[in-house]
Parts: structure tokens; C-alpha cells; sequence
């Protein structure tokens, strides 16, 4: 039961595309990733996601639209739906909150992108 500082966590890493457990709230974990680029298309069969940007803006992609997310505000991509996350600019920092069981690349687990097993920082 001590705060969290996002600042200082996300100094703890540099790696783009790699998200780290910073807590945990019931079954939901609060992830922190950097964005740089683009991510793959990917959906969430079972998983909603939420995507709150700290730092930068993002890029949500769906197949018919894109949204851009600022600073401050976040966007919540509902189970099945395809999206493909991305950076405008250089990098963004982003919280994530989403189920424990939650792969990053969801249906598309032939990714290079693929991470199973989560740093906690």
C-alpha cells in the first residue's frame, strides 16, 4: 500500500512494445508500455482494454477510423473489436489496464511482438 510515481517507473525502462506490471487490482493488472511506431493488428476475444496516455498522444487504429489520444485523456477498445495501437510522434507513454490473462497480441500470437511473461517494476 505505497503510491506509485508513473514518472519513476517509467524511467525504469527504455524498451518500446514491452509492457511492465506496475499493480494490480483484483484480476486487472495495471501495465505501463512505451509506443513507438506502430503495434500489429491484433483483437481481444475476450478482454476489454483501456489506454490511457500519460505522455505523448496515440494512435488508436480500427479498421474503419483511427483516434488520437492526448495527454490526460484515454480510449477503451471493447472485446473483439481489431485495433492496432501506435505512437504519433517519436514515443508516448501509455497505462493499460486489462485483465491478468491479457496477451498483448491478443488473436495474432505469432507476433514478434508477442510478450508472455510480464516484468513487474
Amino acid at each position: 500500500m505505497t503510491k506509485v510515481n508513473l514518472a519513476d517507473k517509467f524511467a525504469l525502462f527504455s524498451e518500446a512494445w514491452t509492457p511492465k506490471i506496475a499493480g494490480q487490482v483484483n484480476d486487472m493488472h495495471v501495465k505501463l508500455a512505451k509506443f513507438r511506431g506502430d503495434f500489429d493488428w491484433h483483437a481481444h476475444e475476450h478482454e476489454d482494454e483501456l489506454f490511457l496516455v500519460i505522455k505523448g498522444q496515440m494512435r488508436m487504429a480500427f479498421r474503419d477510423r483511427e483516434e488520437i489520444v492526448g495527454e490526460g485523456e484515454f480510449i477503451i477498445v471493447p472485446r473483439g473489436v481489431e485495433h492496432r495501437p501506435g505512437a504519433v510522434g517519436e514515443e508516448c507513454h501509455v497505462l493499460l489496464l486489462e485483465p491478468a490473462t491479457t496477451v498483448n497480441t491478443g488473436d495474432n500470437p505469432d507476433s514478434k511482438l508477442t510478450i508472455t511473461e510480464l516484468d513487474r517494476i
